[in-house]
């Protein structure tokens, strides 16, 4: 069974860029670097050599690092064709329902439109792992930037699909303030408020609260748990003014 090891890089204010490498054959992906020195501070601290960096959409703090990695490895470029004209120049552009190979272990690219329109998720069957950008985070999911409700519903719905295993690589540590707004819509959620204390825990003992399975969000996350774009709206709309 192809396997990932999954490593999650500190970059910017409050985002993350991710390592994965193929246990079978050695093969380096980068996913999302904002920024290049923590990466290739991580990528040094293990002596891996990246082959492909993935990206998920073209906000700066997704794409920041990629010319300064490319440089310095030659790593091919990879993501959504849609977005092409406004990412880095891509070695590799990918339409939803293509896969990416990282070694032995295979992704297939879903479209996520809603925080942006050409926004990719990356799942990697076999391995249990989607890097899904902005448009899930733990407890929360992204803001609406360029796409509508319904759009960003039918994004959700698409990873919420996913089986349960799945481990979920958002691309911000935004855990803690998502949990605050969670816990608004529903208190009386018992893995919520489990969630919410184990990010308290993770934080606190100055580790990353990510990634995380799919089946806890599933579970915990109040915009995962919408019954349809309606609601979802309504909680996009008021997670926005939440302070």
């Amino acid at each position: 069974m192809a396997s990932l090891e999954i490593v999650p890089v500190a970059v910017l204010a409050d985002n993350y860029a991710w390592l994965l490498r193929d246990q079978a054959t050695g093969a380096v992906a980068v996913v999302d670097p904002g920024e290049a020195a923590p990466v290739e501070a991580a990528l040094a601290a293990r002596g891996w050599q990246p082959a492909l960096i993935l990206l998920t959409h073209h906000h700066g703090d997704h794409v920041g690092g990629v010319a300064a990695l490319k440089a310095a490895h030659g790593a091919a470029v990879v993501g959504a064709a849609a977005d092409a004209h406004r990412l880095p120049a891509l070695d590799r552009a990918l339409a939803p329902g293509e896969t990416v190979a990282v070694g032995e272990c295979v992704a297939t690219v879903i479209d996520t439109p809603g925080h942006t329109r050409g926004h990719i998720a990356y799942h990697f069957a076999e391995a249990q792992a989607l890097a899904c950008g902005d448009t899930l985070f733990s407890l929360g999911c992204g803001r609406l930037l360029e796409g509508t409700p319904e759009e960003m519903f039918a994004s959700l719905r698409r990873l919420a699909a996913l089986p349960d295993a799945t481990l979920v690589l958002c691309g911000h540590e935004y855990t803690q303030s998502n949990a605050r707004f969670a816990l608004t819509v529903e208190p009386a959620n018992a893995a919520l408020r489990a969630r919410a204390a184990e990010a308290d825990a993770q934080r606190a003992a100055g580790r990353p609260t990510l990634p995380v399975t799919l089946g806890a969000e599933k579970a915990a996350n109040p915009f995962l748990r919408a019954r349809d774009a309606a609601e979802f709206a309504r909680l996009r709309a008021a997670k926005d003014s939440f302070r």
